[in-house]
């Protein structure tokens, strides 16, 4: 059956449809997940062998988080240019880079011989991880109808999840078996595999063999491009959508430094070896993930007809996260503590899905995906880099369960900061004429 490419409606279809396959279109989505997978792999195998390295390199607490919170500070810094490059030079060509360097940069993690060229191989992974997100779900929604827009990069918000449980747990049962070089050898070698296999199979010809389509009348893709300059002031236009970007970030600041510390946690608190610590992590970083997915579903479910509800489910999230974990780490290790930990965990990111909600109801259509590329960068800036550095630094001072129970509170600026984007949200909307006064016409939604 033919399918109709993400952007178009069915009047369009014969013209517009993408000429590939179901099947192929399915194998497109499963390779592309699977370099998902890797790059969070690659990305969070550093987690599970932190005692490790601590031990062997007699590291602080503060480096460590340094090596963690250096791929995500380049992943924010480096996805608008790596992202406008994809679409110029061939998306699918970028990929298969992205994935070559990112691999190629965990093999040199493992022959690392001291903390800097382990920074430097850090370094390199960030840069070959920075635009996998926006390209590579760029690449799948190509190719499938408009009505599975959405539960594409619900999956690919999950697959980030995902491969974090598989890096630390695979990499914490590796380290302990094998040693820690070839924990980061593991991951390494299946993102190169993943690459050459994605090489082969996916090209730009099959994905497009037609191109002249592109430019043809009557095509979803028209010669002249919407000038996106005039439109860019836009994306910081409204106190409710910087609300959106900033209290995105702080939340994740909180589930980056609990994914990136909890191995470490379990090991030093718990008395847990490391592949029984990334095991249980790993149970950690997936209730995350799930937190994600099922509060963005929650989330469009009550805004349905009142769509600042999404705001309210923030604020509650945002705070409920931070009673529960400020309970969880004032309380002596046990399966109590274990378990409000879980449902922090579980809060703590559910707020990703309404952000990024927020995010594009505050936006023109056309600024879509520079949107959410300036959400990824608040949520690098704010969250992914600085949560494990920063908590890092702490514990050099005051002990890992001290600094663990300063990060919940940065719930509270989030909370503070979703609860002045809902004051704002209908009032913006309105001024930014996204937000009719009167009853909306049959074919128009608000």
């Amino acid at each position: 059956m033919a399918l109709h490419p993400a952007g178009t409606n069915s009047t369009e279809a014969p013209r517009t449809a993408p000429a590939v396959s179901r099947g192929y279109a399915w194998l497109v989505f499963a390779l592309s997940f699977g370099l998902l997978l890797s790059d969070y792999m690659s990305r969070q195998v550093l987690n599970a062998v932190f005692p490790m390295l601590k031990a062997e390199w007699l590291l602080s607490d503060g480096q460590l988080g340094t090596l963690s919170g250096i791929v995500a500070l380049m992943v924010g810094v480096l996805t608008f240019p790596l992202s406008l490059a994809a679409d110029r030079w061939g998306r699918v060509r970028c990929l298969v880079a992205a994935a070559t360097v990112w691999s190629l940069a965990t093999l040199a993690c493992a022959v690392s011989a001291n903390y800097g060229e382990m920074f430097a191989a850090r370094f390199a992974v960030g840069v070959g991880e920075a635009a996998y997100g926006s390209v590579g779900i760029a690449v799948v929604v190509s190719v499938f109808p408009v009505g599975l827009r959405a539960t594409l990069s619900g999956a690919f918000i999950g697959g980030g999840a995902f491969g974090s449980v598989l890096g630390v747990s695979i990499g914490g049962v590796v380290a302990e078996h094998l040693g820690w070089r070839w924990a980061f050898g593991v991951m390494g070698f299946f993102g190169l595999a993943l690459a050459l296999v994605y090489g082969l199979v996916v090209t730009e010809k099959r994905l497009n063999p037609r191109p002249d389509t592109a430019t043809a009348p009557g095509t979803a893709r028209p010669r002249t491009r919407v000038p996106l300059r005039p439109l860019l002031p836009r994306l910081f236009s409204s106190v409710s959508v910087n609300c959106a970007y900033i209290g995105s970030g702080l939340q994740m600041f909180i589930a980056m430094a609990l994914l990136a510390w909890m191995p470490s946690f379990l090991n030093r608190y718990y008395g847990l070896p490391p592949s029984k610590a990334g095991l249980m992590a790993g149970v950690f970083a997936l209730i995350t993930g799930a937190g994600m997915i099922g509060g963005g579903m929650l989330a469009d479910r009550l805004g349905r007809r009142v769509a600042a509800r999404k705001w309210t489910m923030s604020i509650v999230c945002s705070g409920g996260s931070v009673v529960v974990l400020m309970s969880a780490f004032h309380l002596p290790a046990g399966p109590l503590q274990l378990g409000l930990i879980g449902v922090g965990s579980l809060l703590c990111n559910a707020t990703a899905g309404p952000a990024a909600a927020m995010v594009a109801n505050l936006t023109p259509a056309a600024l879509s995906a520079t949107a959410f590329a300036t959400l990824t960068l608040a949520n690098s800036l704010l969250g992914l880099a600085p949560g494990p550095a920063l908590t890092g630094v702490i514990a050099d001072r005051t002990g890992l369960l001290g600094a663990l129970r300063f990060v919940p509170l940065a719930a509270l600026a989030s909370c503070a900061v979703f609860a002045l984007g809902r004051r704002f949200y209908d009032r913006d909307r309105h001024r930014l004429g996204l937000l009719p006064t009167t009853v909306p016409h049959p074919e128009r939604r608000p």
